[in-house]
């Protein structure tokens, strides 16, 4: 398995810090964010390009351009900003995330969002990285939806998906595309009292052995099926956060998962 780590999971780091800490990990792909910790806007893309090439890791991407579906307002000047510093960051992709505030956006505007964001994406290089929510107040949670909206788009060539574990759990999704998928990002969830319908990013924890979101399946089936890209660490519980040792955490994590396997 390719692993790599998403800021969040340890968001108190530096950015420096962060890739010394994925290098310390024995890995060579990270993930950065405009949100939690924000690198994007307090950082100059120079610095984190040279950051990265001095530590010998690979920004996969930025999370995360939301709400991508609502192409109005200030979306579209906040999209080409954001593409502008992932391209000057040598970052490979943007992360793109729907709606979740139990607003309903129409398919129409969907596929208008995709081929609105396309030429932006492509003229800078970048791939768009379309993740579905499953929470039940989004506007996309599902994989399949996202596709149908890419190929209306004709945005094949730019766009891939995000499966995230977490999310395809809770959209209640059963199917897989290995093929249309450009990162993987997993996460747990532990607590035995919440109910699937009531799970939220604050429960999102490292995986392991008493995960209920099937990860371990969800992993083995993308392997079966051919997906051979990064499988990204993004647990979002302040429980992670707080952890004087993440390092210790995420290798306990990589052993078990890969154990599984």
């Amino acid at each position: 398995m390719r692993f790599a780590i998403n800021h969040i999971t340890a968001p108190k780091l530096s950015h420096e810090n962060f890739f010394a800490a994925a290098r310390n990990l024995g890995l060579t792909e990270v993930e950065i964010r405009n949100d939690l910790p924000d690198i994007v806007g307090t950082v100059k893309p120079e610095v984190v390009k040279k950051a990265a090439a001095s530590a010998g890791v690979t920004i996969i991407s930025i999370n995360a351009l939301y709400p991508f579906n609502v192409w109005s307002g200030e979306l579209p000047k906040k999209a080409m900003a954001f593409a502008d510093y992932a391209a000057a960051s040598g970052a490979k992709a943007l992360v793109m995330c729907p709606l979740n505030d139990g607003t309903k956006v129409s398919f129409d505007d969907l596929v208008a969002a995709l081929k609105a964001m396309k030429p932006i994406l492509e003229e800078r290089g970048l791939t768009g990285l379309v993740e579905p929510l499953g929470f039940p107040i989004s506007s996309l949670r599902t994989k399949k939806e996202a596709l149908r909206a890419i190929d209306a788009a004709e945005g094949g060539g730019i766009y891939k998906l995000v499966h995230d574990t977490f999310h395809h759990h809770l959209a209640g999704e059963i199917e897989f595309f290995p093929e249309r998928t450009g990162l993987v990002h997993i996460s747990g969830v532990v607590d035995p009292n919440v109910a699937v319908d009531d799970m939220l990013d604050a429960h999102r924890v490292l995986v392991d052995a008493k995960d209920r979101l099937e990860n371990i399946p969800q992993i083995k089936a993308l392997i079966a099926a051919g997906f051979d890209g990064p499988y990204s660490f993004e647990p979002f519980a302040e429980e992670v956060h707080a952890l004087a040792d993440p390092e210790t955490a995420v290798r306990e994590s990589i052993s078990y998962v890969s154990g599984k396997l």
